[in-house]
Formats: structure tokens, C-alpha cells, sequence
């Protein structure tokens, strides 16, 4: 990757489920050269079956801070990933050389059920949060070695 990192913010609702999940599994499987945050369109605080089924895979984000989306943060990101319907639809205008996708992923603090049955939900979020990850950090690395 290049000398200044790539910036991705991944941006939800309320920052305490989706976007902290990317954030994570992002910092965790990146090389250097791309850097991550994670930012809501308002700021929910974090979720703690979020932090649980991170911890089960080894990724600990219980030290991220649920952000609430501001200009700065906008500025900052060379890419811009929504990980919710609602962030998509309400994502601000995006500075010209910002780059938007979007990951239409399930809310899972909204599983019901017993305790196992929402942790389940919560691990299948976790899973395709990874999955998805993967994918855009090599599709940026793909982007970086053929610009």
C-alpha cells in the first residue's frame, strides 16, 4: 500500500453492533497501510453481546469508542461503508473523492428468542461482518498493486 493509509469508516445507525464488528475484524486482519473507523449516525454506545462474540473469535473491541458521525470523520475517509439501510439512506454528501458502498446487514440486537438463539444471530452478523471484510481488504490491496 501506499505511504498515507487508505481510510475506511464503516458507518451504521448507532455504532454498537455492525460497524464496531467491521471496525474490529478490519483492524485485525489489515496490513499496514489501511486504516479503520467506525462512526453512527448517532452514537448508541456499544452492544455486549457485540463485545462477546468478538471476544469468542479473538477480537477484543471492548477498547472502541461508539463515535457519532461528524464532518471531520467524513473528511477523513477515502471510503465510506455503510453496514445499514438507514446510515445508507442517511449518509451526508460525501466529498467527491470519497468512495460509498454499502453492506446491507441484519440488525442483530433486534433477534429475539432465548439467550442462545440471539447469540446465534449475533455470531452470524460477526461471521458475514468478517466474510465482508476480507473481501474489501482484498479488493484494496487488488486496487493498490493495479491502480
Amino acid at each position: 500500500m501506499s505511504e498515507s493509509p487508505y481510510r475506511v469508516l464503516f458507518l451504521c445507525t448507532g455504532n454498537a453492533c455492525r460497524s464496531q464488528m467491521a471496525e474490529g475484524w478490519a483492524r485485525h486482519l489489515a496490513p499496514s497501510g489501511l486504516a479503520f473507523r467506525s462512526a453512527g449516525i448517532e452514537a448508541h454506545g456499544q452492544n455486549q453481546r457485540a463485545l462477546a462474540v468478538m471476544r469468542e473469535a479473538g477480537v477484543d473491541i471492548s477498547g472502541q469508542a461508539s463515535t457519532p458521525l461528524t464532518e471531520e470523520l467524513l473528511g477523513w475517509a477515502d471510503r465510506v461503508v455503510t453496514v445499514c439501510g438507514h446510515a445508507d439512506e442517511q449518509c451526508p454528501v460525501l466529498p467527491p473523492e470519497t468512495t460509498k458502498e454499502h453492506w446491507a446487514l441484519a440488525d442483530p440486537a433486534r433477534a429475539t428468542g432465548t439467550e442462545d438463539e440471539i447469540l446465534a444471530v449475533f455470531r452470524g452478523t460477526r461471521d458475514e461482518v468478517e466474510h465482508r471484510v476480507r473481501q474489501l481488504i482484498h479488493r484494496l490491496q487488488t486496487l493498490e498493486a493495479n491502480p
